[in-house]
């Protein structure tokens, strides 16, 4: 299966790619919107495509044109404002699932948030974050793609565990490594019990195979 990863100069863009890359069942292309990025990537041995969140349809189209499904995993950033994360997490997220079905791509990975489904539980200083993941989500729910949306909690920077928790909501939060994470959705991406489902996800006691089978 070829994978697009859109956001792949992200945290955890960068460790899919990786996984990908190194993978005996998954080829890879990333996706970045500057040349240094691509450079980086290509020196790797890995194929990558430039386009832009905030330009054209039609350039996410042509970036995903001979692969067999897309992962979102970008994302504005911290240090931005309200605008990118419109830009970017919301109508970028809405341009990639566009251009993935008009691409002709089945399949299509969400990295969201946790609790992006249920507004009671939005994290209030990151309000607007959460309304560009709840809508963007609705927006891939509501497509023809064969989708899955992951919903991780707090993202910890240290080595992954590779054991999680998951299910449709969870009441209380956590956290989760980006390793964890990352590995997730390359397991989601040919696990058919993931598909056209949505769920929260934390660090836990269960295998990423187990937990992913058991939803």
């Amino acid at each position: 299966m070829k994978t697009l990863v859109a956001g792949a100069n992200g945290q955890i863009g960068k460790q899919l790619v990786q996984l990908l890359h190194n993978s005996d069942k998954h080829t890879v292309k990333a996706m970045v919107r500057k040349e240094e990025q691509a450079e980086a990537f290509k020196q790797e041995g890995i194929e990558t495509v430039l386009a832009d969140l905030e330009g054209s349809v039609e350039d996410i189209q042509h970036a995903a044109s001979d692969c067999d499904a897309v992962v979102f995993t970008a994302g504005s950033g911290g240090s931005t404002g309200s605008d990118k994360t419109l830009l970017v997490d919301l109508d970028g997220a809405i341009k990639t699932i566009e251009a993935a079905q008009q691409a002709d791509v089945k399949r299509f990975v969400m990295v969201s948030a946790f609790q992006a489904n249920n507004r009671e539980n939005w994290y209030e200083p990151l309000k607007a974050y959460y309304v560009a993941k709840h809508y963007a989500d609705r927006a891939l729910i509501d497509s023809e793609l064969n989708y899955t949306i992951v919903r991780p909690g707090g993202l910890l920077n240290e080595a992954g565990t590779g054991h999680i928790q998951v299910a449709e909501n969870m009441t209380e939060g956590g956290s989760i490594p980006r390793e964890d994470v990352a590995k997730t959705v390359l397991a989601c991406l040919d696990e058919e019990n993931t598909y056209k489902k949505s769920f929260d996800l934390l660090s836990g006691d269960q295998t990423i195979e187990e937990a992913l089978k058991g939803l």
